[in-house]
């Protein structure tokens, strides 16, 4: 597990696209759980030990994941996401260059639950939700293109809809409509970065996570 960020009330890993942050009916040990372990032996603690999720990434997704180590952090952070104080950036591997090189995308997401997939669309629909991100093209490679994204909403599978609504699916996403999978059954998306204010210091805080280490992310020339 990478460590990337810790104080006293928070702390921040860099998840690989194979772990899930909660338990689901896989059955597979979730982040959550390897945190606790990971607190526990670092400062020997005895009994249970506290380790909140604050905010959760699909499991095909790497990067930054935010825990909380009091349940008094939990609370002020899920504050600070429901109020929209912090900024989340995403790193996103595209095989088709957008139209423009950078823009605002906002669409009316209704989710399938059956298919665990959402569908957007230009107008509003009975059961929407409106969802709302920019984006702007920083990189590129001889096959791909490497997007950054600003969140500003946060819905189901928001990124992914989004960016094939567009007409560039994330690499490896074939549920979003790339036509091939990546070779470890993840997707090209990476939680790449947090900006907040922190809830008990109240400094500014800002978190990075590392993007994977394959030769596909080594491979980008950056634009800017």
């Amino acid at each position: 597990m990478e460590v990337i960020y810790e104080d006293n009330h928070l702390i921040a890993v860099n998840k690989t696209s194979s772990e899930i942050v909660q338990g689901d009916k896989t059955g597979d040990t979730p982040l959550s759980e390897t945190v606790k372990q990971w607190l526990k032996e670092k400062y020997n603690k005895q009994g249970n030990v506290f380790a909140g999720v604050i905010h959760r990434l699909d499991r095909p997704v790497s990067g930054l994941v935010m825990l909380a180590k009091t349940s008094k952090a939990l609370e002020r952070m899920n504050e600070l996401f429901r109020n929209g104080a912090v900024k989340k950036t995403y790193w996103a591997i595209v095989k088709n260059k957008p139209e423009t090189p950078e823009g605002e995308l906002v669409h009316y997401l209704v989710r399938n639950e059956k298919q665990n997939k959402s569908y957007a669309y230009d107008r509003e629909k009975p059961g929407s939700k409106k969802a709302v991100l920019s984006y702007r093209l920083i990189g590129r490679s001889e096959r791909y293109f490497l997007l950054e994204i600003d969140l500003k909403t946060g819905r189901h599978h928001q990124i992914r809809c989004q960016l094939a609504k567009m007409g560039c699916p994330i690499k490896g996403d074939l549920k979003y409509g790339f036509d091939h999978s990546n070779p470890d059954g993840g997707i090209s998306l990476h939680s790449r970065k947090a900006n907040f204010i922190h809830p008990v210091s109240k400094e500014a805080i800002e978190i990075v996570a590392p993007v994977p280490e394959d030769k596909l992310w080594k491979e980008f020339s950056f634009l800017v």
